[in-house]
Formats: C-alpha cells, structure tokens, sequence
C-alpha cells in the first residue's frame, strides 16, 4: 500500500456513512436552490435532464451550468468549482480555450459557413497533425468516438471477411451495441449489466475475455473469426486499469498472427501524452480512434487506418461488394463538418500541444500523491492509479488488473458521499466514478485544494 505497510487497516461504519450522506445531500439543497428548481421544472426531458446520463451526479439533481472558464465552473446559484471531471476527457483542452473560440467564432460568422457539405483546407491539415501523433496515415471524421467506433467496425469487417468483434470486460466505447460485453459461465459473450436492449444475443457479434488475460485472449481468438480487437490501452470507464509489464507486446504478437486487426480506442488514455499510449508505449494499431478532446469541446472525433486496411477496403469497394461513398453504412451528413473540423485543428495545434503534457502529467502525479498520502495516513486499504494527466482511487487495494476486477470494487454509497462532499466544498470529479483530469489551466493550488477537501471527506468518516 502507499507508504508501505499499514499498522492498521480502518473499516467504514455502514450506519455512520449513511448519516453523512444525508448531511452533504442537505448541504447540497441549502447550497443549489435554484438548480433544484430547475431541474423540477425539467418537464419536457426525458428524466428530467438532456441526456440520462446526468442524473449519477449526487446529491438527488445535477447543478445547472452558468458558465465555464479554464478549469472553473460556475452554477446558477452563483458557485464556482475546481473542475477536474473536465468534460470527462471532452474538455481535456480546458472549458473555452480562446485558441479554439476565436477559430470557432471565425468559422460561424455569417462569412465562414458551418455545415455545407464541402471540405476545408483545415481537414487535411487535421489529418496530417493526427498523423504525426499516432501513426495512421489515413483518416476519417465523426461528431464522437462512439460514431468512429461504429463505423470503424464495419470496415474492419470488411476489411478481414470475419463477423466478431472480440473486447475486454467492462471496456467502454461509447454506445457501440458490440462492446456491452462480460464473459458467461460458458466464456461466451453476455450482455454486460444494465444493457439497454442489446438487438442480438452478444455472442453472435462479440467474444470478450478479461484485460491482462492473454491466455483467454489466445484462446477465444483461435476460433478466427474475429475482425478486430478494439480495445483501450488502458481501462478507463470502469476505473483505471493499467496493462501488465509485457501484456500488450504479447497481446499484438497474438493479434497479428491470429489474422486479426488491433483497433485502439484512445478517446481517454490521450491522457497519457500528445500521442496518447499508442506513442508512449510503442503500440501498433491497424485502426486508431480518437474523440472528445481534440475539438476542444466541439462535437468531434476521427478514425485513423493504415494503407494496408485502406488497400483492403479499397478492393472491396471497387469490387462492387461494399459501398462507403453512398449508402454502405459508413459515415454522417454532419460528420467533418467546417465547424468541427476548424475546432480541431486549432485545439491540436495551439492548445493541446506537445508542451502542454509534462506539466499536466506532473500534476496529476501531486494529485495521486496527495491522495495517497490520505490514504496512508489513516489506513484505508484503498489505491489511486495514474494514467498521464489523470487520476482515480478506487475503494480497494490493491488496484484493480481487469474489469471485473473492477466493478466489484465499485461502491455507490462511498462514491455519493465522496462526490457531495468534494462539489459541497467547490471541487468536482466525474459523477461517473472517482476520476480526476488535469488541464492546462489546472494549478498545482487547486490539487492542493483538492488533497485538502479528501482529507477532511475521509476525517468525517473514520471519526
């Protein structure tokens, strides 16, 4: 554990966590009336929010944004907040970054035009800076890396002649039907918990092993049918979940001899450097795909293939057999659109540079310590993993190596508290799970902040 050794390990009072909860739930009505009415007079949405998804924000209704800068939030109820949820990696650039708003203002003066079905110069220039960070030669644009995935699957597809898609446990990637996958008794793929309506069983299109598992990995690819492994570099959605020394130069070896295509999803782990894992780690994806970040807020996201997945396609397409011009499935009449295409080019270029990394990464490193040392210092068998610029602590040591792993770990009534507790005193973290992001704009006072906030959290509930 951090610090070594613990003298003592300190168990949570069940009963005693319940009554804070109930005391930051009523600090958070005191603080955010207005939000609270807000969300009542939310008739018209659908559970009472834009999308579904805001109501895991604690505390029984979200707070309702005024506006956002850097890396502050303000509320209606005149609030403001350290943000390192930061658009869970969508504001990874920071909330306005000037570079990209004067691009984006520019774009949609009445002069500029935001959608009209013709390219820009600024998509090739898009391209070639994605090239020099990842590696892929071609690429493709989307509003989200949900709809790169999705249309990236399809051409892996086609590209192989094979029909499955193999992930790992609990991966996240975006609202792709074939990713919502855990393993059954069997090892066949089962809809994952809480599944939305899956249209086919998920061993018809799925196979699924645990990450770090290359014994399962070899095992279900040897059936060679799978297209594509798509998977993150490291978990991230389900809590950080780092790759074992060795695992994913076994796994690629795997991959490729297996007749089967390596489709990484670095929409998150772009936390890690300007050219994701995928550089820092020397990996060597046949498909790549990136979103949120790279528009600096801006609906966004790109699909990268090698030339030898384009030759394939290609001998397809002019086959007669496919068709990704027109009606094949592939693509949206929105997708690199002026707009999103401006936005990325300015976030890449001017504000998530290269030389943005090594300090964001660093304070990530002061907030992991900091958490740690909380941690250390009154005998929680927790961890807290890093992942470059970002940080997460789980309720369980030692840290999670594969998804199950990880969900097991998962505490809603711990999760509630922290979050409350943490937004109560002006500090936010993902609603999701216990994610901390750094940005440019981030200080090394606002980790200090933060490591001060957990602190007091967890006094309160040791006693």
């Amino acid at each position: 554990m951090p610090g070594g050794i613990l003298a003592f390990m300190t168990t949570i009072d069940r009963n005693r966590l319940a009554q804070l909860i109930g005391r930051e739930r009523a600090l958070h009505l005191q603080r955010n009336p207005l939000s609270a009415a807000e969300y009542q007079r939310a008739s018209h949405l659908f559970g009472r929010v834009p999308m579904t998804w805001m109501n895991k924000w604690s505390g029984g209704f979200p707070m309702y944004l005024a506006g956002a800068s850097g890396n502050t939030i303000r509320d209606v109820d005149g609030n403001s907040y350290i943000d390192f949820a930061m658009g869970d990696t969508g504001a990874m650039a920071g909330h306005s970054p000037a570079e990209t708003v004067t691009e984006v203002i520019a774009r949609m003066d009445q002069q500029g035009g935001i959608t009209t079905m013709l390219p820009t110069s600024d998509a090739e220039v898009v391209g070639a800076e994605l090239q020099r960070r990842f590696g892929m030669p071609l690429w493709s644009f989307t509003l989200s890396a949900t709809d790169a995935n999705r249309w990236a699957i399809r051409l892996a597809r086609l590209a192989t002649g094979r029909s499955k898609i193999l992930v790992f446990s609990y991966c996240y990637h975006g609202s792709v039907d074939e990713t919502f996958a855990v393993p059954g008794p069997d090892g066949l793929a089962v809809s994952r918990p809480g599944n939305v309506a899956p249209p086919v069983p998920l061993h018809e299109t799925t196979r699924v092993v645990e990450f770090n598992d290359l014994e399962a990995l070899q095992r279900e690819l040897a059936h060679g049918d799978v297209a594509a492994v798509l998977a993150e570099p490291a978990m991230t959605n389900i809590g950080i979940v780092l790759p074992e020394p060795g695992f994913w130069e076994q796994a690629t070896r795997l991959i490729k001899d297996a007749g089967s295509l390596l489709m990484i999803d670095e929409t998150h782990t772009i936390s890690t450097g300007p050219g994701g894992a995928t550089k820092a780690w020397h990996l060597q994806p046949d498909i790549f795909i990136i979103g949120k970040s790279i528009g600096g807020g801006i609906p966004s996201g790109a699909y990268g293939i090698t030339e030898e997945v384009a030759r394939r396609i290609t001998g397809h397409t002019a086959a007669g057999e496919a068709d990704i011009v027109d009606v094949g499935g592939v693509g949206g009449t929105l997708a690199g659109n002026a707009l999103s295409v401006a936005a990325m080019a300015a976030t890449l270029k001017h504000v998530l540079t290269d030389e943005t990394w090594p300090r964001m990464i660093d304070l990530a490193t002061a907030f992991r310590e900091g958490v740690e040392s909380v941690l250390t210092t009154y005998g929680l068998p927790w961890s807290c993993t890093q992942l470059g610029a970002r940080a997460e602590y789980r309720f369980t040591w030692p840290a999670p190596r594969n998804g199950s792993e990880s969900a097991r770990a998962a505490d809603a009534e711990l999760e509630e508290y922290f979050h409350l507790f943490a937004s109560n005193r002006g500090v936010l973290i993902t609603p999701f799970h216990n994610m901390a992001l750094m940005c440019r704009d981030t200080t090394e006072a606002d980790v200090a902040k933060h490591t001060e906030v957990f602190a007091a959290a967890v006094a309160d509930l040791v006693g």
